[in-house]
């Protein structure tokens, strides 16, 4: 009998997936805290773009190399011990930082240490938090839950530079830092009561390196997780223009007020917010690669948008509408992935897809940083958002033939 099918009948919410997600939104709030809270810090003490810019690549880098291993290991043992184990390790290295700082040791070296070990961290705990999905939620309810995650996600991604700044100008950075090891204290806590059995694997055990090469291989072999990668890959760099020259657009065309900037990052998390309620309430989504492909366009349009407008209230509402597409992408995805993905290569394939995209901005910004200061960012959007609007329009239509492939595929399997 399946995962899938003992789970048969089982509610939308039962008590281990509350659980699940009351851990994994706590773990995830006091992380977001402590990253504000770093980012912040180093800014107002270094006012330095070089020290931002190690501390990003400290936040980021190892995340990516270490998600490749975290994919294998969160297929050879239990979820469940990896996420919180990764949870303690990061807990356990913020406590080691806020001591040091109490000691009067405040040497910005230590924050970008800090942050490599939590980006370890991460890389270990985030395939493992992707592929358990299956293993606590049936099939049918997948979308919806993971509807009801990016809302939680959006709505704490509201709260946590509030709690960040309000920490940083009140009390200091320490008490923050406290702030991510008493909520992964509780995470851990809350996932100790949430049974999960390790998935029994019928391949043989082979390396580490064996494994990763095989989910490597299993990926691009699959044609609509090839086609999900290749998608990923040019969408994340066309996306990368508005995510992070959209302050230097405000700067420039509508003043530089912290109001505005701080409205250009409300509007996108209320419109993602917004866009997580919807999927948790009506996105069934029976055809999730057109999910994808119109959730792409979309963004490619909004982008244009934002490029040809000139009005701030206007930028602004096409700004929230942006947002809102994103939690639908995110959830087509990843629902997709644990759908067509066999359960024990889950963990591999979540790493290679989240290393695609995580790696793909870096490079692009590398790109469209210094072209923001030759050509003006609105022509910058409007180009990468017409670009991306034809990434959306390619991957449907090459996914569909695979689709179609597959299904003769196994009608010749069947009849035979």
């Amino acid at each position: 009998m399946t995962i899938m099918a003992a789970k048969k009948g089982q509610s939308l919410f039962d008590k281990r997936i509350i659980l699940f997600l009351i851990s994994q939104n706590i773990s995830i709030f006091g992380s977001a805290v402590v990253e504000f809270a770093i980012i912040w810090y180093i800014t107002l003490e270094t006012s330095s773009g070089t020290w931002l810019m190690l501390s990003t690549i400290c936040s980021m880098v190892p995340h990516i190399f270490v998600s490749l291993w975290g994919g294998v290991w969160a297929d050879r043992y239990n979820r469940k011990h990896l996420i919180m184990l990764a949870d303690t390790f990061i807990a356990l290295a913020t406590l080691g930082i806020a001591i040091a700082f109490w000691s009067g040791f405040r040497h910005m070296g230590l924050l970008l240490a800090v942050s490599v070990v939590r980006s370890v961290g991460a890389g270990i705990q985030i395939p493992a938090v992707n592929a358990i999905y299956p293993q606590l939620v049936p099939k049918a309810n997948l979308t919806k839950i993971q509807g009801v995650n990016q809302t939680l996600y959006s709505l704490l991604m509201l709260l946590a530079p509030a709690v960040g700044g309000m920490l940083l100008a009140t009390v200091d950075i320490a008490w923050a830092f406290m702030v991510d090891v008493v909520s992964a204290a509780f995470a851990v806590l809350i996932m100790g009561f949430i049974k999960v059995e390790k998935l029994e694997r019928t391949d043989e055990k082979e390396s580490v390196l064996a494994d990763l090469k095989q989910g490597i291989d299993y990926a691009f072999r699959h044609p609509l997780l090839r086609g999900i990668i290749i998608c990923y890959a040019f969408s994340f760099f066309l996306i990368t223009p508005a995510s992070v020259l959209t302050p230097l657009l405000i700067e420039r065309s509508y003043g530089g007020e912290v109001w505005k900037l701080t409205a250009n990052e409300v509007f996108w998390t209320i419109g993602s917010l917004i866009g997580g309620v919807f999927v948790s309430l009506y996105g069934d989504f029976k055809d999730k690669v057109g999910a994808i492909a119109k959730g792409f366009v979309a963004h490619g349009i909004t982008f244009v948008l934002l490029g040809l407008a000139r009005n701030f209230t206007f930028y602004l509402i096409v700004m929230g509408t942006s947002g809102f597409f994103m939690p639908i992408v995110a959830t087509a995805e990843t629902v997709l992935i644990q759908e067509i993905t066999e359960p024990t290569m889950l963990g591999r394939v979540f790493s290679i897809v989240h290393i695609i995209a995580a790696s793909s901005m870096p490079v692009a910004i590398l790109i469209f940083g210094p072209l923001a200061d030759v050509v003006s960012v609105e022509k910058i959007l409007s180009v990468s958002g017409a670009l991306l609007v034809l990434v959306g329009i390619i991957y449907h239509r090459s996914s569909r033939g695979a689709i179609q492939a597959l299904d003769i595929s196994h009608h010749k399997i069947y009849n035979k």
